[in-house]
């Protein structure tokens, strides 16, 4: 139905008066008839003409949707690829399909600064943004690191890590001299001595739909990343301010923040997003004196991820007593393809996090 209806029109009175000389037969003499009203309209107005455009559609206005926080005696998680690890003894609490490979989106970035790193990066050292950082990052997330900006390669790490900028990874790789196509070569290099058979990496940023992992192996990844002297302290601050000369500092907040609340606390983390990816998260978090990490792909809506973080960490307090008591075999698939933990017994696996990481290793459109 059209937003406004169509004019009608109200009839005036006849006059009965003779055809004035001269005049066309039909024409009333003396005054005019009184202009045509809109119907319902006082004093005379019309009503407002559209002029042939369309009206304008109604916004949608999206309204939160309730979930439910456990399900089938399991937190509700809503991510396609999971899974949640004691990372004191290795246990997998929560699986669902935590092998099969998916689009990883920025995740990746714990890759390449891993390979930064491993090629002595200085990171007082200074790196100008120049045409070739955006031309890498096209197609992403808006970046603050404009051409002609010079800044630290410390910052860089952090515009990468904590604000997921695309173009500080391009410049990072110039500034320990690789290309784009050397450093993508290197991160799959470093993907392969950490044994993370699965995971493949076609370009630096993870605006590629192709650079893909599992959810077991971007644990293993950010495990790395939590060792390595510099990186680690990186990955778990929430905010940075970096310098560029010259020009007003740069405010970082980390783009996993939103999974910190009261009693929990980030080690650390990072997030990732594409239209192929959608929204992903791989994060460590110490709960009392036990740590656990959690590793959510392929989740439909921004904030879902960290509804994810919220529903394992509720359970995971709930659970507590139980969490203490021995591992048991690894319960039996439900159709869904995510593991049940029996009743009294924590699952286990032989593919758990590795508790002693190899040293020195740390990881596109994102958020």
């Amino acid at each position: 139905m059209p937003l406004f209806a169509s004019t009608a029109t109200l009839a005036a009175p006849a006059v009965a008066a003779k055809p004035s000389a001269g005049k066309s037969k039909g024409k009333p003499a003396g005054k005019p008839a009184s202009k045509t009203k809109a119907k319902g309209k006082p004093n005379g107005k019309t009503a407002k003409k559209t002029h042939g455009k369309k009206p304008a559609a109604k916004k949608k206005v999206l309204l939160e949707r309730h979930v439910v926080s456990v399900k089938g005696n399991l937190p509700n998680v809503l991510s396609l690829g999971a899974l949640v690890v004691d990372m004191d003894s290795g246990r997998e609490i929560f699986t669902r399909k935590p092998d099969q490979p998916r689009a990883i989106a920025s995740i990746s970035k714990l890759a390449a600064t891993l390979v930064v790193m491993d090629h002595d990066l200085d990171l007082e050292g200074l790196t100008t943004m120049k045409k070739i950082d955006s031309e890498v990052a096209r197609g992403g997330a808006p970046s603050r690191l404009l051409e002609g900006m010079t800044l630290s390669n410390r910052d860089l790490l952090h515009a990468a890590l904590l604000g997921s900028d695309n173009r500080a990874v391009s410049a990072l790789g110039r500034a320990v001299g690789l290309s784009t196509t050397q450093l993508t070569s290197a991160m799959n290099k470093k993907a392969a001595a950490l044994d993370l058979r699965a995971t493949r990496f076609r370009e630096p940023t993870g605006l590629s739909p192709e650079n893909m992992s599992t959810p077991r192996e971007i644990l293993r990844l950010l495990r790395a990343a939590m060792a390595h002297p510099v990186l680690g302290p990186i990955v778990r601050r929430p905010e940075y301010e970096a310098h560029p000369v010259g020009r007003p500092p740069i405010k970082y907040v980390s783009t996993h923040r939103p999974a910190a609340r009261p009693g929990l606390q980030v080690l650390g983390g990072k997030t990732g997003y594409n239209d192929a990816a959608r929204y992903c998260l791989v994060i460590a978090i110490r709960i009392d004196s036990r740590s656990y990490g959690m590793a959510l792909l392929g989740t439909e809506g921004k904030l879902t991820r960290f509804g994810d973080v919220a529903r394992v960490v509720d359970w995971l307090v709930s659970h507590k007593a139980r969490l203490s008591t021995p591992a048991a075999v690894q319960g039996p698939l439900i159709q869904d393809g995510f593991s049940v933990v029996p009743d009294g017994a924590i699952p286990i696996t032989h593919q758990a996090v590795d508790p002693e990481p190899p040293d020195p290793a740390r990881p596109g459109a994102d958020q």
